[in-house]
């Protein structure tokens, strides 16, 4: 029991435990990379089997420390080599080593992945245990025979290898879940390993390469994984604060061929086919998924293109204005439309004139349905599905009445115009160019044009007008030319202080210019 009291006995058995936790690191990883070729319900089972060995190995290596010494005498000579039993056990371990990493990387850097598809074919059980050993094994020696020059008490080696296979036997299970989870380190860690092998082939040939180059250089690597993984954490976190509909929504129109052009350049652009959706099918899949982002204001009916009905005009003139009009529905108004008494079928409204009811009552049974402009379109469907087929009108906060929307008007902003007999199309296409309704919503142009630049979260408006507003800052005159985001906006028409027309074209990309 005394030599519990000597201080040098302690002292050396922390620094032969913190020796072979540090050394054994590098063995954890790579047993993490080989137990990953087994089924998950296994992994477990084949770390605990192979480190418990291991650790039954070490200690049978260590009580045959005196044959181990012997090791380096030497066995036989090639011209100017000589070989000892510890020369071949490194020769024949920098070999597995480097045989071992190459065909690792190959398979990682070829795209392999071992964990892709569900008909995966794993490896046997006891083949990856017997490669943990064996690796094990290869890593044991030199570390082994490091213990034997530091340490003259068996006792103390032999407890402090107990203790540092007890700390890896711990950390087996977490190391392996990071290092499943981060690819990158494991093509990193088969380089340590590339690198260790030749230092073993080297050193059985006699060419000693001193321990602190390759400390120094596997530090380094993992100062500059460090900072990889920092970014990495860093980005993630950065994504994670925006919207989960925002983020999936991009995800979807890459993989239909689309882009954002703010979006990450070090996403790899998607591999489906450009003709694996049709035009169709891309604008109606952009259309629902940008449908939550866009306001109210963007797919209403604006103020100035409503057909409402005046009831204090003569029954004659409404029947005639119903009957000139293509709309189904109309809202009924006293004197301004800001004096919403209810919205009718223009049938039932006529078979009501014939029958000479009166028309303030007869519009007062079927209310208007009022929402405020604020509100977004994922709620307005709800609203639209209440209102059984009826318009709902949009109001701002002062009760001035902005607009009106029908279930119509949802699936033009999902499929694209449906436009009525007295309507042509907001977006026509014409020579190289667009010629754009000045009313026409800033998301239907975005995919007309193919572009998504024209939309800005932080900018208050809906329509082509208020764009070209926002950018010239006064009311243009006709013939004025504006050049925005890769396009070329001509001012063809104004009238009442409003854009009537606009013709759209694409600027020709500039060639690069070569020094």
């Amino acid at each position: 029991m005394e030599f519990l009291l000597d201080p040098s006995i302690w002292a050396g058995l922390l620094t032969l435990v913190v020796l072979e936790i540090v050394l054994g690191i590098d063995n954890l990883v790579f047993i993490a990379i080989l137990a990953d070729k087994l089924p998950p319900h296994q992994r477990d089972k084949a770390r605990l089997i192979g480190l418990s060995l291991a650790l039954v190995m070490r200690l049978g290596l260590l009580s045959l420390i005196s044959w181990l010494v012997r090791l380096t005498a030497p066995l036989f000579s090639i011209g100017s080599l000589s070989f000892s039993g510890r020369d071949l056990i490194l020769l024949l371990g920098g070999v597995f080593l480097l045989f071992k990493a190459t065909t690792e990387l190959h398979e990682r850097l070829e795209g392999h992945d071992h964990s892709a598809g569900n008909n995966r074919g794993y490896a046997s059980f006891w083949l990856v245990v017997f490669q943990i050993v064996v690796l094990d094994a290869v890593f044991s020696l030199d570390a082994v025979i490091t213990a034997v020059g530091m340490v003259d008490n068996l006792a103390v080696m032999m407890t402090a290898v107990v203790i540092a296979m007890g700390v890896m036997l711990l950390a087996s299970k977490s190391l392996t879940r990071f290092v499943n989870a981060h690819p990158t380190v494991v093509v990193l860690c088969l380089s340590f390993l590339l690198m260790i092998g030749l230092s073993l082939v080297a050193e059985g040939f006699g060419f000693h390469i001193p321990k602190g180059y390759l400390y120094a250089a596997i530090g380094f690597s993992i100062v500059i994984e460090l900072f990889n993984q920092v970014a990495r954490r860093n980005f993630i976190k950065h994504e994670s604060r925006r919207p989960r509909r925002e983020r999936t929504a991009e995800a979807i129109l890459r993989l239909m061929g689309g882009r954002r052009q703010d979006a990450d350049p070090q996403q790899p652009e998607s591999d489906v086919p450009a003709g694996a959706f049709a035009e169709e099918e891309r604008y109606m899949i952009s259309g629902v998924l940008t449908l939550a982002s866009r306001s109210l204001r963007s797919i209403m009916t604006p103020r100035t293109e409503i057909s409402w009905v005046d009831c204090d005009r003569e029954p004659e003139a409404i029947r005639l204005q119903l009957l000139d009009t293509p709309h189904s529905l109309f809202p009924i108004c006293r004197g301004s439309l800001d004096e919403v008494i209810g919205v009718v079928r223009a049938k039932d409204l006529l078979v009501a004139l014939e029958q000479g009811e009166d028309i303030v009552a007869f519009a007062a049974r079927t209310p208007p349905i009022i929402v405020p402009e604020t509100m977004d379109v994922i709620n307005l469907l709800a609203v639209l599905r209440r209102a059984k087929g009826r318009l709902v009108v949009v109001s701002n906060e002062f009760g001035v009445i902005q607009g009106l929307v029908t279930p119509l008007d949802v699936l033009e902003a999902i499929a694209g115009e449906f436009p009525d007999e007295d309507e042509t199309p907001d977006i026509v296409p014409e020579g190289r160019g667009w010629l754009v309704k000045g009313g026409a919503d800033v998301h239907s142009l975005e995919q007309a044009l193919d572009c998504s630049e024209l939309v800005s979260p932080s900018e208050d408006y809906a329509s082509l007008a208020g764009l070209l507003l926002s950018h010239m800052g006064q009311m243009p005159q006709a013939g004025e030319v504006l050049e925005l985001h890769r396009f070329r906006f001509e001012i063809r028409a104004v009238s009442d202080y409003r854009i009537d027309l606009v013709y759209v074209e694409a600027l020709p990309e500039q060639e690069p210019v070569q020094a």
